[in-house]
């Protein structure tokens, strides 16, 4: 079972617009909530306007309506270069995003570039290589020559140097087989119960990232088409259809 969630929304979006060029939102006007400890998961076709959510939140793409709120601050257009260190939002992006020459232990340095305090550092990437013991075991070779499966737990350890409050995974199964998209979302669960690790994820596999998740939204050009806990969306008729490849 996933850990229990705890009350009080984390992250909220308020009827938000936002898109890439003037007098077109790609997204249009949506609700979204994030609570502590929560897992939620945006599913839906693509060009629904999910990845611009989380860009509109990350402060990459401009909000021109609504507000973006963390812990009840305003963060609408945050700077993007601010987004981890005053907000605490960490980011897995889909693309690759290891350097590859570097070594294991060289790219979780990089998860707190900004931090002078070096025995904080390596406090971190103790903890970190605890929670990911094929890290620990690997921390001197190059992130390059591991596999795309242990490249993404890399990407998620290093997300979590900074103590982050909210991580977001735009499609943390992309590029990967079956068997390791499996074992990427076992991870997260894990860190789900033993850090009460809060996660909004973007997923195009809609039936694993809802069986990961504790609640749901469903995005259809730019709108939220459906929301609820993700074993309701599961069983939902349409949802079923549209989604999940059931009759």
């Amino acid at each position: 079972m996933m850990g229990t969630p705890n009350p009080g929304p984390l992250l909220e979006l308020r009827s938000v617009r936002a898109g890439y060029v003037p007098g077109h939102d790609i997204v249009r006007g949506i609700d979204l909530e994030v609570h502590s400890g929560e897992i939620v998961c945006v599913i839906g076709p693509n060009g629904a306007g999910k990845s611009t959510v989380f860009k509109a939140v990350y402060g990459l793409v401009p909000v021109r309506a609504g507000q973006v709120l963390c812990g009840g601050a305003d963060i609408t257009n945050i700077d993007p270069s601010e987004a981890l260190a005053t907000a605490g939002i960490a980011i897995v992006p889909q693309l690759r995003s290891t350097f590859a020459q570097m070594t294991v232990y060289e790219n979780l340095e990089l998860g707190m570039y900004r931090c002078a305090d070096k025995a904080r550092v390596r406090d971190r990437i103790e903890f970190v290589c605890d929670l990911f013991p094929t890290l620990a075991a690997r921390a001197r070779q190059a992130a390059g020559t591991m596999s795309g499966g242990e490249q993404r737990m890399l990407e998620i350890g290093r997300s979590l140097m900074w103590e982050p409050r909210l991580v977001l995974m735009d499609e943390p199964s992309a590029g990967l087989s079956p068997i390791v998209t499996a074992e990427v979302f076992d991870t997260v669960r894990r860190l789900n119960r033993q850090i009460s690790l809060t996660v909004l994820m973007i997923e195009q596999n809609a039936r694993q990232g809802l069986e990961t998740s504790h609640r749901g939204y469903v995005m259809e050009q730019g709108h939220i088409t459906h929301q609820g806990i993700a074993g309701n969306l599961l069983a939902d008729p349409d949802v079923r259809r549209a989604f999940l490849g059931a009759r």
